[in-house]
């Protein structure tokens, strides 16, 4: 595991985002109400997850849908084997 990996999933709010997506895609407008943070935290949580590549985005309009990425589901794999 990298250090961005490592950074990406030493935060507890990081972590309770990337189980949200694992769910399912998610508007990233949606993600602050399951959180309980702001938008705008919310977004820099998933720019740190983008750079590490745990998650995938893509555009649909004006909404930005997230879901986990192939490296993101083997993360928390592992992570669920801790």
């Amino acid at each position: 595991m990298n250090a961005n990996i490592i950074k990406a999933i030493s935060d507890k709010t990081r972590l309770k985002i990337l189980k949200k997506i694992s769910e399912t895609e998610i508007c990233a407008c949606k993600i602050p109400y399951s959180v309980g943070i702001s938008q705008s935290a919310v977004s820099q949580h998933l720019k740190i997850m983008l750079d590490s590549d745990l998650v995938t985005m893509r555009t649909e309009g004006t909404k930005h849908l997230y879901s986990l990425s192939k490296k993101g589901k083997q993360v928390l794999k592992d992570i669920e084997k801790w």
